[in-house]
């Protein structure tokens, strides 16, 4: 969908003008994978329209497969309008013209199912399940489960204002996260959509089916779970170097099975087998000594669930252009992560550098960092990490001055 970014900080009603821009959920990360070397193809259906062609030329710019997008001669394509407060805030304002719209239209009968699931990975987003009945049919053929079908990552990314009511929403999205392989979703989504309280081992809880699940605290940082086998009844290992969404996104350039990560120090920061598992935000949670535990980054534990291993990395500092496109950005990079056969520690700092990335920058897409750049500062330890302060351009060599690491 095309997104129209204000010239300046205020109320839709006082914004004067708007910038053009790409935006949607899944492209985001077939946009952000690309740029940061994988073969990512986008499957969707935008208007044959002026914006349509905008979005399949901007989205091919980034080295994105569109060659799978379909044009709706009678629908147009989707746009939005947002304001340039957070999300979280009370002044965030969007305002969506998506009824009705080209991507609305997407259903089992109309999408390009061949392409859909030609990739290893296939991302999948919960706002693309709220547009209508048609696009809710088919997220929920591609979350059950099938033989052969790609690794199904899922964010859930609930919109209220895109929903009829919360309970639909809700029992909507947590029946297809629990279809899914890898699920990523944010505490206060949680607390919104399902009512859960209580941190990640309260939304794992409610949510044991995927192998991986990524909670995010925002600042705070995220934490993921994963089980011992995955649930994926046939993990692509054919490295076809390519990933499908619908209209989602994905990628692909490991021959290795995402899943067949092990961590280097396998011993790092883990509580014995048994042990309760801690949360950065919980009160009261214990080891199996009883002694207050304040997880550290790359922290990995036993989970209540005994083939759950747990792993908390916090957030980077980050001075902050626009948050908006932050939590696609993340998912990208931990998708990239999970792809190179990364271990848990890695894929949760590949997530949040990525996300520093759209951060630091206006709009729903930022440069990403190269490869060999992200990889250095997700290799740094513990005390680097946590001083490490990233402002706008530090994805460009030549303003790397941005970047700041501390030291004594």
């Amino acid at each position: 969908m095309v997104t129209f970014l204000p010239s300046r900080p205020g109320r839709l009603a006082d914004v004067p003008s708007f910038d053009r821009a790409i935006g949607g959920a899944e492209s985001n990360v077939a946009c952000a994978l690309a740029a940061a070397g994988h073969t990512a193809k986008w499957v969707g259906r935008v208007g044959a329209d002026g914006f349509g062609d905008h979005l399949t030329e901007a989205i091919g710019a980034y080295g994105v497969d569109t060659s799978a997008v379909q044009r709706d001669p009678t629908r147009p394509t989707g746009i939005y309008f947002r304001t340039a407060s957070d999300r979280s805030t009370d002044a965030h304002e969007v305002a969506y013209y998506r009824t009705g719209s080209a991507a609305s239209a997407m259903s089992k009968g109309t999408a390009d199912m061949a392409a859909i699931h030609s990739g290893r990975i296939l991302h999948l987003s919960g706002i693309t399940a709220a547009l209508s009945p048609d696009c809710l049919s088919l997220l929920t053929a591609l979350t059950a489960p099938a033989p052969h079908r790609p690794l199904i990552s899922f964010d859930v990314n609930y919109r209220a204002g895109l929903w009829p009511t919360q309970s639909q929403a809700g029992a909507t999205l947590l029946t297809l996260a629990r279809g899914a392989d890898l699920v990523f979703v944010g505490e206060d989504e949680a607390e919104e959509a399902w009512g859960i309280t209580g941190g990640p081992t309260a939304i794992r809880a409610a949510l044991p089916e995927p192998h991986v699940l990524v909670v995010k605290a925002g600042s705070q940082g995220a934490t993921a779970f994963e089980s011992a086998r995955p649930t994926h009844p046939h993990p692509p290992t054919d490295g076809r170097g390519r990933a499908g969404g619908c209209p989602p996104a994905a990628a692909g350039v490991s021959t290795r099975s995402p899943f067949q990560a092990t961590d280097s120090t396998p011993d790092r920061g883990r509580i014995p087998p048994g042990a309760h598992p801690t949360h950065p935000h919980g009160e009261g949670e214990r080891t199996t000594a009883h002694k207050p535990h304040t997880p550290r980054q790359g922290d990995q534990t036993t989970a209540r669930h005994p083939t759950d291993t747990i792993t908390f990395v916090p957030a980077l500092q980050v001075d902050v252009v626009a948050p908006v496109g932050a939590g696609d950005a993340f998912a990208a990079g931990f998708l990239s992560a999970t792809l190179r056969g990364l271990p848990p520690r890695a894929r949760l700092r590949h997530g949040h550098l990525m996300a520093a990335a759209t951060l630091t920058d206006p709009g729903d897409l930022g440069a990403p960092p190269t490869r060999d750049h992200a990889d250095r500062l997700a290799a740094l330890d513990d005390d680097a990490w946590g001083t490490l302060r990233l402002g706008p351009g530090w994805t460009h060599p030549a303003d790397r001055a941005q970047e700041e690491v501390p030291t004594p």
